[in-house]
């Protein structure tokens, strides 16, 4: 990884975190970061209506929940 910080979305998914360097759980995980972030910029957007902050939360916590099965779906069977 470069040499920042990392992102929220980086983050909220764990990036850092791929014990078996499986490019496709990288993939997935980048993928969620960007998703991620772009949620978590419309959240603190000045103005933003309580709802629509509400709303964005939600959206990030799903898709957490999306990418913790996506990675399970790529890596299933893939353990001893």
């Amino acid at each position: 990884m470069e040499d920042r910080p990392m992102t929220y979305g980086e983050k909220a998914v764990g990036l850092s975190f791929n014990p078996s360097a499986d490019p496709k759980v990288q993939k997935l995980k980048e993928l969620y970061a960007e998703i991620i972030d772009i949620l978590s910029d419309a959240r603190f957007k000045a103005g933003n209506p309580s709802e629509a902050a509400r709303l964005a939360s939600v959206a990030i916590t799903e898709a957490q929940t999306a990418q913790m099965w996506a990675v399970k779906t790529v890596t299933w069977g893939t353990s001893k």
